[in-house]
């Protein structure tokens, strides 16, 4: 075990213990066990000494032994709507996995944009960007990762050898998966799970829904405008691939495409099952509209999906499904719970009055706003560089609704801008798993990484500080 991870075992306990037996009381009875409960949290997070799905069950346990809340109400947190939102978002990746779908979309989409350097950097972008909207980030990552390599060992081979340009080429390609990766998730409610945790927490706490095509009206454009700092930070400015001359790019890409063959009836059939949930997503607020009684959600447009995929037979003589239940052993459960701990937690925050004693606070003290904002999103852009985005949203996010009330400002417009900073961590391995990933490759360095990477966040803060102040307000 990792020193780190031996002083996070002892440690999160040691605080706990500390924080809940002090001899004065910091806010309250309920409010102190759920600081002590928080902080063990955040320190087992942080270290991640155990998987942060276990660490995220802390609240079945302790919450009730404490007595800040029944082990129903508890409970109540890990059943959330969004859980099985985001349940079915899983079931239609792991579909569209299952039957190589999103190899043939990510192929298809490089070979359109065109076989010179900087377009085959733009393919591999738009391609990783458009599938980690659906499916994740990391599955997005480790799909084009083998194809990039494959076009890099091209230039590698090629009469000149691996040149500067080549190396910019390479780092550019690499840094540009993974960014894209990052940025792509932002664009809808299942792409990354922070966004679903903020989701789940208005809901729970506020009774506040944001739908698919909503957030997809501010998060599209949002990535956007990010991919485009990407490229133009990347292939433009940081590592230019001038003089580079690819001979066999455009075979390579089509002999992966024919590797592939012509479509199957199972590619088909899930397609059509992803096309009709993503178009119930977009026009669901249209389709209540013409039918009041059916009140459909977007849980429930996702779990359609997500039925029809185990229930639609593919031979009805033979009994095939397009998944079977043992599918779904690759399904990210952990997610799922981690979201649950999260919600669960935010909860705590609510009835102990921790979320009220912040409001009064911040109420009491003279802030300037606009400071307080571009604080709390450079905090959240540059924590989530070392912890995971989806853990620190959900401690934050319930901290960040009371600072929103104390400042009496729209807790959507500070909430949003604050959730999408998490999945903007550009300068460092270890922040997300496409930076890790392609790390791995061998092609980058650390401080290449972070020289492009602190740009990015830059432009990332500017960017979200800018959607606080004009873009949020139109939607809410």
């Amino acid at each position: 075990m990792q020193p780190t991870k031996k002083i996070g075992l002892l440690l999160g306990p040691l605080l706990f213990f500390l924080i809940h037996f002090l001899p004065i009381t910091l806010v309250s009875d309920k409010g102190d066990a759920v600081i002590a409960i928080a902080v063990w949290m955040v320190v087992w997070w942080i270290t991640e000494t155990v998987n942060i799905a276990v660490t995220a069950l802390l609240p079945l346990i302790l919450f009730p032994l404490l007595k800040v809340m029944p082990i129903a109400d508890v409970g109540a947190n890990y059943g959330s709507p969004i859980i099985f939102l985001f349940f079915g978002g899983f079931v239609l990746a792991l579909a569209l996995e299952k039957v190589n779908l999103h190899r043939r979309i990510a192929l298809n989409i490089v070979k359109l944009t065109g076989t010179t350097p900087e377009k085959v950097v733009l393919g591999f972008m738009l391609a990783t960007a458009f599938m980690s909207m659906w499916i994740s980030n990391t599955a997005s990552t480790v799909v084009m990762l083998p194809i990039a390599i494959s076009v890099i060992k091209l230039l590698i081979d090629d009469k000149d050898g691996f040149t500067k340009g080549d190396k910019n080429f390479a780092l550019s390609i690499m840094l540009g998966i993974a960014f894209a990766a990052n940025a792509g998730g932002i664009a809808t409610v299942i792409g990354t799970p922070p966004n679903s945790v903020l989701i789940g927490l208005l809901e729970n706490q506020y009774n506040i829904q944001i739908s698919f095509l909503t957030w997809m009206s501010f998060g599209l454009p949002f990535s956007i405008l990010m991919i485009t700092a990407v490229y133009f930070v990347l292939v433009k400015w940081m590592f230019p691939c001038k003089g580079i001359v690819f001979t066999s790019s455009a075979n390579l890409i089509t002999e992966e495409i024919d590797k592939l063959g012509n479509i199957s009836k199972e590619e088909k059939r899930v397609l059509t099952i992803f096309a009709f949930t993503v178009f119930l997503w977009i026009s669901r607020t249209l389709i209540n509209s013409i039918f009041p009684g059916l009140k459909l959600s977007d849980t429930i447009i996702s779990l359609i999906g997500a039925v029809a995929l185990f229930a639609i037979p593919m031979n009805f003589k033979k009994g095939d499904f397009i998944l079977e239940w043992n599918d779904t052993s690759k399904l990210a459960w952990g997610i799922l719970l981690l979201f649950g701990g999260g919600l669960a937690l935010a909860k705590g925050m609510a009835s102990s009055g921790l979320v009220a004693l912040i409001t009064d606070t911040i109420a009491a003290g003279e802030f300037n706003i606009l400071f307080t904002v571009s604080l709390l999103i450079v905090l959240m852009l540059f924590m989530t560089e070392l912890m995971s985005n989806v853990a620190l949203v959900a401690v934050l996010a319930p901290i960040v609704a009371g600072i929103a009330i104390g400042l009496n400002i729209p807790i959507l417009n500070l909430l949003i801008p604050v959730t999408m900073a998490s999945s903007c961590a550009f300068m460092l391995p270890m922040a997300t798993p496409p930076n890790a990933i392609v790390f791995a490759s061998g092609y980058v360095k650390v401080k290449q990484m972070v020289r492009a990477g602190v740009i990015l966040n830059i432009i990332a803060v500017c960017l979200l500080i800018l959607y606080y102040q004009f873009v949020i307000p139109l939607f809410f």
